[in-house]
């Protein structure tokens, strides 16, 4: 019998509050159930970084996320669904080499 692992994190941005669930997975990418391709183009974006940035420093994205977001505008709710993100990327692959990556790209893919 296999184990699944399972990691919740959190991300705030003004009173938008994201929680994303993440797991070993196929690279899908839901908030509030909808896929984020399915999102406008500069949301699409804003999620897409983190990603991108674990591709490049990971070398693969094999993780399933699922973001709830509650409060808040539109624009805050997306910032808070990609602190949420990056966070669950950091903590769910224990890897330092991708927290400096975020760090150096934007501080505020992990510190909001």
């Amino acid at each position: 019998m296999m184990i699944e692992k399972n990691l919740v994190v959190g991300g705030k941005r003004k009173t938008s509050i994201a929680k994303a669930m993440i797991k070993d997975g196929k690279g899908i990418i839901t908030i509030n159930k909808i896929p984020y391709e399915n999102l406008n183009f500069f949301s699409k974006l804003a999620i897409g970084e983190p990603v991108e940035i674990t591709k490049k420093v990971i070398g693969h994205f094999n993780f399933d996320i699922e973001v709830n977001v509650n409060g808040g505008g539109s624009e805050s709710r997306i910032v808070s669904s990609r602190l949420a993100i990056a966070r669950a990327l950091v903590n769910f692959t224990k890897s330092e080499e991708l927290k400096k990556a975020f760090s150096r790209y934007d501080k505020n893919l992990l510190i909001a």
